[in-house]
């Protein structure tokens, strides 16, 4: 069962961003709780000056810089459902993750009811505007994790994706020369493919496809070409889910993660480490120059947007995508 109240289109959502990275929404300095009114919506955020990195940066820093990503973020996370992962005291602090919408929340949150096991409900915040993503970033969520189908239709996602991830000994060096080798396979079968850092130690690519497979059916897909892709390249990738089993030096090619309920850390999300990094889309250029994890940070995020755009604008597009029934 899905139940999705009150769809926003996807001018709306671009609209009711409009302004923020131009700096429009300014965050408080001088105070530690602000509400701020945003087009008829009232946000309360709270403990701004509190450190939420030890190089630092308080969360107001940590909502000022999504305000300031924002009209570039939020299409790319509307009409999904979104997993809370909370960290209420920064990144060197404990933290969950969260499912259900919270009680009370403002009543202009909207949600998206998604039966899991046992005919278990769950209702997910859907965050469509900068009211929406103030709010649930004010709750301590660091990076945001939405689900990999929009809420008309969670079981059909709109694009598959890898996470490579570098097993002990691996190191970034070997993980870019996996995203270009799987890049490679994606090319062969005329699939458009579109890079980002995690902001952590790997790489996310991402391929837009149509809606119309099933979530396992792309997920047996990902994993067959995963499964290939260290076949050919056995020094190099493994495709080895049991972490006790994955040998040492290689990148995985981690298919999984197309699994039901499974998220990724969002395009232009923060992430809990050192220096505040972001997941950030770059192109196949760069990678094949070589890039830093720590290129791409809270402090220089904005201006590297305002400068190239959004790279990932063709995940949006309506044309350009895939049909996956042939491969299947």
């Amino acid at each position: 069962m899905v139940v999705f109240k009150g769809p926003t289109p996807l001018s709306a959502v671009t609209l009711s961003a409009g302004g923020a990275s131009t700096g429009v929404v300014e965050i408080p300095h001088d105070r530690g709780e602000a509400s701020l009114n945003i087009r008829g919506k009232t946000v309360k955020l709270t403990n701004l000056r509190k450190p939420f990195w030890p190089d630092g940066f308080t969360k107001r820093d940590l909502l000022q810089y999504y305000a300031d990503v924002s009209a570039f973020l939020l299409p790319h996370i509307c009409r999904r459902a979104m997993v809370m992962k909370r960290y209420p005291n920064g990144i060197d602090g404990p933290f969950f993750f969260m499912k259900r919408a919270p009680s009370p929340r403002p009543e202009w949150i909207e949600t998206c009811a998604i039966e899991h096991a046992r005919g278990n409900v769950i209702h997910f915040p859907v965050i469509d505007d900068l009211a929406g993503l103030l709010w649930v970033v004010n709750l301590g969520c660091i990076d945001l994790n939405p689900w990999y189908a929009r809420c008309d239709d969670v079981y059909r996602p709109d694009y598959l994706h890898f996470d490579l991830d570098p097993v002990p000994d691996a190191g970034l060096e070997r993980v870019l020369e996996t995203a270009l080798r799987v890049r490679e396979m994606l090319d062969a079968l005329k699939i458009p493919s579109f890079p980002k850092t995690t902001g952590s130690r790997g790489i996310h690519i991402y391929a837009p496809i149509v809606r119309g497979p099933l979530q396992k059916q792309v997920w047996t897909f990902a994993k067959e070409i995963a499964r290939t892709a260290a076949a050919n390249h056995p020094r190099l990738i493994t495709a080895e889910y049991r972490i006790a089993k994955r040998p040492a030096g290689k990148v995985l090619v981690d298919y999984n993660q197309n699994a039901w309920g499974r998220t990724l850390a969002s395009v232009y999300s923060l992430r809990p480490k050192p220096g505040a990094p972001a997941s950030t889309p770059v192109t196949w250029e760069e990678i094949e120059k070589g890039i830093r994890m720590e290129d791409f940070r809270m402090d220089n995020l904005p201006a590297r947007l305002r400068a190239k755009g959004d790279l990932w604008k063709p995940l949006l597009a309506k044309r350009g995508r895939v049909k996956l029934e042939k491969f299947l």
